[in-house]
């Protein structure tokens, strides 16, 4: 019998069943602010932050720019090539949604 795949609603009831369970076994949910688990000793990492040096000027590469649209542009149109269709695996349903088997399609 093959497994069916859980649903968000599914995955979603199971969290809020967990939740429950740990409310109802004396457990506490704790508030944190926001941006606070960020944070390294109540300051931001300054170590990730990536303003440390001074802005850099950039180099124009309009002539690249345009090199490379002028090959475009002469490019000759290539034969496509139809890629060969494999088989591939499809589940059938049941009415009711529930997976029978699997099936080779090409």
């Amino acid at each position: 019998m093959i497994k069916p795949k859980t649903t968000k609603k599914d995955t979603r009831i199971e969290l809020e069943s967990l939740v429950d369970e740990f409310l109802k076994a004396k457990g506490e949910i704790q508030h944190v602010d926001m941006g606070e688990s960020g944070l390294v000793d109540g300051k931001y990492n300054t170590s990730q932050v990536g303003f440390s040096e001074p802005k850099k000027d950039r180099t124009p590469l309009n002539h690249v720019v345009s090199a490379i649209q002028s090959r475009k542009l002469n490019k000759e149109p290539t034969k496509k090539v139809k890629a060969q269709v494999k088989p591939r695996k499809k589940m059938i349903y049941d009415d009711f949604g529930s997976p029978i088997r699997w099936v080779w399609v090409d």
